[in-house]
Protein backbone atom coordinates (compact mmCIF):
# COMPACT_ATOMS: atom_id res chain seq x y z
CA UNK A 1 0.00 0.00 0.00
CA UNK A 2 2.84 2.43 0.81
CA UNK A 3 4.43 1.87 -2.59
CA UNK A 4 1.07 2.36 -4.29
CA UNK A 5 0.53 5.64 -2.47
CA UNK A 6 4.02 7.14 -2.39
CA UNK A 7 5.99 5.27 -5.06
CA UNK A 8 7.25 6.90 -8.26
CA UNK A 9 8.16 3.81 -10.23
CA UNK A 10 7.93 4.47 -13.97
CA UNK A 11 7.92 8.25 -13.51
CA UNK A 12 10.39 10.74 -14.96
CA UNK A 13 11.11 13.90 -13.01
CA UNK A 14 13.10 17.04 -13.77
CA UNK A 15 14.52 18.96 -10.80
CA UNK A 16 16.18 22.29 -11.49
CA UNK A 17 18.93 23.31 -9.10
CA UNK A 18 19.20 19.65 -8.15
CA UNK A 19 22.89 19.61 -7.34
CA UNK A 20 22.72 20.72 -3.72
CA UNK A 21 20.46 21.63 -0.82
CA UNK A 22 16.74 21.02 -1.10
CA UNK A 23 16.97 20.00 -4.77
CA UNK A 24 19.46 17.25 -3.98
CA UNK A 25 17.31 16.10 -1.05
CA UNK A 26 14.33 15.73 -3.41
CA UNK A 27 16.43 13.94 -6.03
CA UNK A 28 17.52 11.39 -3.43
CA UNK A 29 13.95 10.81 -2.27
CA UNK A 30 12.53 10.53 -5.78
CA UNK A 31 15.23 8.11 -6.92
CA UNK A 32 14.64 5.84 -3.93
CA UNK A 33 10.90 5.97 -4.70
CA UNK A 34 11.68 4.52 -8.13
CA UNK A 35 11.76 7.56 -10.40
CA UNK A 36 14.11 8.38 -13.21
CA UNK A 37 15.37 11.75 -11.98
CA UNK A 38 17.00 14.34 -14.23
CA UNK A 39 18.77 17.13 -12.37
CA UNK A 40 20.30 20.28 -13.80
CA UNK A 41 22.09 23.40 -12.62
CA UNK A 42 24.59 25.88 -13.95
CA UNK A 43 27.47 23.93 -12.36
CA UNK A 44 27.76 20.66 -14.27
CA UNK A 45 30.34 19.13 -11.92
CA UNK A 46 28.03 19.66 -8.96
CA UNK A 47 25.00 17.91 -10.45
CA UNK A 48 27.18 15.13 -11.83
CA UNK A 49 28.71 14.58 -8.39
CA UNK A 50 25.27 14.58 -6.77
CA UNK A 51 23.93 12.11 -9.33
CA UNK A 52 26.90 9.79 -8.75
CA UNK A 53 26.50 9.98 -4.97
CA UNK A 54 22.79 9.14 -5.10
CA UNK A 55 23.26 6.34 -7.65
CA UNK A 56 25.94 4.85 -5.36
CA UNK A 57 23.25 4.31 -2.71
CA UNK A 58 21.53 1.78 -5.04
CA UNK A 59 18.12 3.43 -5.41
CA UNK A 60 15.35 1.62 -7.24
CA UNK A 61 15.32 4.56 -9.65
CA UNK A 62 18.21 6.56 -11.08
CA UNK A 63 19.65 10.06 -11.34
CA UNK A 64 21.26 11.73 -14.35
CA UNK A 65 22.58 15.25 -14.77
CA UNK A 66 23.20 18.01 -17.26
CA UNK A 67 24.09 21.69 -17.20
CA UNK A 68 21.16 24.10 -17.38
CA UNK A 69 20.49 27.74 -16.56
CA UNK A 70 16.97 29.06 -15.86
CA UNK A 71 18.24 32.63 -15.70
CA UNK A 72 17.71 33.43 -19.38
CA UNK A 73 15.30 32.59 -22.18
CA UNK A 74 18.09 30.95 -24.17
CA UNK A 75 19.06 28.90 -21.13
CA UNK A 76 15.50 27.72 -20.66
CA UNK A 77 15.18 26.82 -24.34
CA UNK A 78 18.34 24.73 -23.97
CA UNK A 79 16.93 22.92 -20.93
CA UNK A 80 13.71 22.13 -22.77
CA UNK A 81 15.64 20.82 -25.77
CA UNK A 82 17.81 18.63 -23.54
CA UNK A 83 14.81 17.19 -21.70
CA UNK A 84 13.09 16.41 -24.99
CA UNK A 85 16.26 14.72 -26.23
CA UNK A 86 16.42 12.54 -23.12
CA UNK A 87 12.79 11.51 -22.73
CA UNK A 88 9.41 11.43 -24.43
CA UNK A 89 7.59 11.51 -21.09
CA UNK A 90 7.86 13.98 -18.24
CA UNK A 91 5.59 13.33 -15.28
CA UNK A 92 7.05 15.71 -12.68
CA UNK A 93 8.64 19.15 -12.92
CA UNK A 94 10.24 20.56 -9.77
CA UNK A 95 11.08 24.26 -10.07
CA UNK A 96 13.68 24.34 -7.33
CA UNK A 97 16.44 26.53 -8.80
CA UNK A 98 16.67 29.90 -7.11
CA UNK A 99 19.01 32.63 -5.99
CA UNK A 100 19.02 35.22 -3.24
CA UNK A 101 20.65 38.56 -2.46
CA UNK A 102 21.15 40.18 0.90
CA UNK A 103 21.86 43.81 1.72
CA UNK A 104 20.56 46.34 4.27
CA UNK A 105 17.64 48.56 3.36
CA UNK A 106 19.09 51.75 1.93
CA UNK A 107 21.92 49.81 0.28
CA UNK A 108 19.88 47.23 -1.62
CA UNK A 109 20.86 47.53 -5.32
CA UNK A 110 18.47 47.75 -8.25
CA UNK A 111 20.36 44.93 -9.96
CA UNK A 112 19.40 42.57 -7.14
CA UNK A 113 15.76 42.87 -8.14
CA UNK A 114 16.26 42.07 -11.80
CA UNK A 115 18.59 39.13 -11.19
CA UNK A 116 16.56 37.46 -8.44
CA UNK A 117 13.14 37.97 -10.03
CA UNK A 118 14.47 36.78 -13.38
CA UNK A 119 15.54 33.40 -11.98
CA UNK A 120 13.02 32.82 -9.21
CA UNK A 121 9.87 34.00 -11.00
CA UNK A 122 10.34 34.56 -14.73
CA UNK A 123 12.55 31.49 -15.13
CA UNK A 124 10.13 29.29 -13.19
CA UNK A 125 7.12 30.53 -15.16
CA UNK A 126 8.74 30.26 -18.58
CA UNK A 127 10.23 26.80 -18.01
CA UNK A 128 6.86 25.52 -16.80
CA UNK A 129 5.15 26.99 -19.86
CA UNK A 130 7.66 25.49 -22.26
CA UNK A 131 7.44 22.02 -20.71
CA UNK A 132 3.65 21.92 -20.57
CA UNK A 133 3.24 19.91 -23.81
CA UNK A 134 5.41 17.04 -22.56
CA UNK A 135 3.79 17.19 -19.10
CA UNK A 136 0.21 17.23 -20.38
CA UNK A 137 0.96 14.25 -22.60
CA UNK A 138 1.52 12.08 -19.51
CA UNK A 139 -1.45 13.35 -17.50
CA UNK A 140 -4.61 11.37 -16.77
CA UNK A 141 -7.70 11.91 -14.62
CA UNK A 142 -6.47 9.46 -12.01
CA UNK A 143 -2.80 10.39 -12.18
CA UNK A 144 -2.17 14.04 -13.10
CA UNK A 145 1.19 15.40 -14.12
CA UNK A 146 2.84 17.39 -11.34
CA UNK A 147 4.52 20.76 -11.04
CA UNK A 148 6.12 21.46 -7.67
CA UNK A 149 7.50 24.95 -7.01
CA UNK A 150 9.85 25.96 -4.25
CA UNK A 151 8.46 28.88 -2.30
CA UNK A 152 9.53 30.00 1.16
CA UNK A 153 8.20 30.95 4.56
CA UNK A 154 9.74 34.34 3.71
CA UNK A 155 7.32 34.64 0.80
CA UNK A 156 4.28 34.08 2.99
CA UNK A 157 5.14 36.26 5.98
CA UNK A 158 6.94 39.61 6.35
CA UNK A 159 10.39 38.14 6.99
CA UNK A 160 12.98 39.83 4.80
CA UNK A 161 16.21 39.67 6.83
CA UNK A 162 17.80 41.86 4.17
CA UNK A 163 16.71 39.54 1.33
CA UNK A 164 14.03 41.87 -0.05
CA UNK A 165 13.96 40.66 -3.65
CA UNK A 166 14.12 37.02 -2.57
CA UNK A 167 11.15 37.38 -0.21
CA UNK A 168 9.11 39.23 -2.83
CA UNK A 169 10.02 36.65 -5.47
CA UNK A 170 8.81 33.81 -3.28
CA UNK A 171 5.52 35.62 -2.62
CA UNK A 172 5.18 35.80 -6.40
CA UNK A 173 5.92 32.07 -6.65
CA UNK A 174 3.13 31.34 -4.19
CA UNK A 175 0.62 33.45 -6.10
CA UNK A 176 1.71 32.03 -9.44
CA UNK A 177 1.33 28.53 -8.01
CA UNK A 178 -2.30 29.24 -7.16
CA UNK A 179 -2.97 30.78 -10.57
CA UNK A 180 -1.43 27.87 -12.47
CA UNK A 181 -3.11 25.37 -10.17
CA UNK A 182 -6.43 26.84 -11.25
CA UNK A 183 -5.63 27.18 -14.93
CA UNK A 184 -3.97 23.80 -15.44
CA UNK A 185 -6.46 21.67 -13.50
CA UNK A 186 -8.45 21.15 -16.67
CA UNK A 187 -5.32 19.72 -18.32
CA UNK A 188 -4.89 17.33 -15.37
CA UNK A 189 -1.70 19.01 -14.18
CA UNK A 190 -1.43 19.80 -10.47
CA UNK A 191 0.64 22.78 -9.36
CA UNK A 192 1.70 23.07 -5.73
CA UNK A 193 4.48 24.69 -3.74
CA UNK A 194 6.52 24.02 -0.64
CA UNK A 195 7.17 26.96 1.69
CA UNK A 196 10.22 25.81 3.66
CA UNK A 197 11.68 27.39 6.73
CA UNK A 198 15.38 26.94 7.57
CA UNK A 199 17.17 23.95 6.01
CA UNK A 200 20.89 23.40 5.49
CA UNK A 201 21.78 24.46 1.94
CA UNK A 202 24.25 26.60 0.04
CA UNK A 203 21.84 29.53 0.28
CA UNK A 204 21.62 29.29 4.07
CA UNK A 205 25.22 28.21 4.70
CA UNK A 206 26.02 31.58 6.28
CA UNK A 207 23.62 30.67 9.12
CA UNK A 208 23.37 26.85 9.15
CA UNK A 209 26.68 25.41 7.90
CA UNK A 210 28.05 24.78 11.39
CA UNK A 211 26.10 22.56 13.75
CA UNK A 212 26.16 25.14 16.52
CA UNK A 213 24.71 27.68 14.08
CA UNK A 214 22.01 25.26 12.94
CA UNK A 215 21.13 24.52 16.55
CA UNK A 216 20.86 28.24 17.34
CA UNK A 217 18.64 28.88 14.33
CA UNK A 218 16.51 25.87 15.22
CA UNK A 219 16.04 27.27 18.71
CA UNK A 220 13.89 30.03 17.23
CA UNK A 221 11.64 27.52 15.41
CA UNK A 222 8.54 26.42 17.35
CA UNK A 223 9.41 22.72 16.86
CA UNK A 224 12.93 23.42 18.11
CA UNK A 225 15.08 22.48 15.10
CA UNK A 226 15.82 23.27 11.48
CA UNK A 227 14.48 21.03 8.74
CA UNK A 228 16.17 17.80 7.70
CA UNK A 229 16.25 15.93 4.37
CA UNK A 230 13.46 13.52 5.31
CA UNK A 231 11.12 16.47 5.92
CA UNK A 232 11.62 17.66 2.34
CA UNK A 233 11.50 14.14 0.93
CA UNK A 234 8.27 13.21 2.67
CA UNK A 235 6.46 16.39 1.66
CA UNK A 236 7.63 16.34 -1.95
CA UNK A 237 6.84 12.65 -2.36
CA UNK A 238 3.34 13.26 -1.06
CA UNK A 239 2.65 16.02 -3.60
CA UNK A 240 4.26 14.19 -6.53
CA UNK A 241 3.03 10.64 -5.89
CA UNK A 242 -0.44 9.07 -6.16
CA UNK A 243 -1.04 10.16 -2.56
CA UNK A 244 -1.21 13.80 -3.67
CA UNK A 245 -3.20 13.35 -6.88
CA UNK A 246 -6.16 15.35 -5.54
CA UNK A 247 -4.17 18.38 -4.31
CA UNK A 248 -3.55 21.44 -6.44
CA UNK A 249 -2.93 25.13 -5.86
CA UNK A 250 -1.64 24.43 -2.35
CA UNK A 251 1.22 26.14 -0.54
CA UNK A 252 2.46 23.61 2.00
CA UNK A 253 4.25 25.18 4.99
CA UNK A 254 7.34 23.18 5.85
CA UNK A 255 8.79 25.38 8.54
CA UNK A 256 8.43 23.74 11.92
CA UNK A 257 5.57 26.06 12.85
CA UNK A 258 7.11 29.43 11.97
CA UNK A 259 4.01 30.34 9.98
CA UNK A 260 1.84 30.20 13.10
CA UNK A 261 4.01 32.50 15.20
CA UNK A 262 1.91 35.56 16.03
CA UNK A 263 3.99 37.21 18.73
CA UNK A 264 3.38 37.16 22.45
CA UNK A 265 0.05 36.61 24.15
CA UNK A 266 -2.14 39.65 23.65
CA UNK A 267 -2.98 40.10 27.34
CA UNK A 268 -0.03 38.19 28.78
CA UNK A 269 1.47 41.21 30.51
CA UNK A 270 -1.68 41.70 32.60
CA UNK A 271 -1.69 38.17 33.96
Amino acid sequence: MLNELFGLSGKTALITGGGSGIGAMMAHGFAHAGARVIICSRKLHQVEDTAAQINATNPSGSVEAFSGDVGSEDGIDAIVAEVNNRTDDLHILVNNAGISWGAPLGQFPHSAWEKVMNVNVAGLAHLTQQLLPILIKTATDEDPARVLNLGSVMGKHPLADGAYSYSASKAAVHHLTAILGKELAGHRVTVNALAPGPFQSKMTAFATAKEEQAKAVGGDVPLGRIGKPSDIQGASLFLCSPAGAYVTGAILPLDGGIHVITGGNLFGAAM
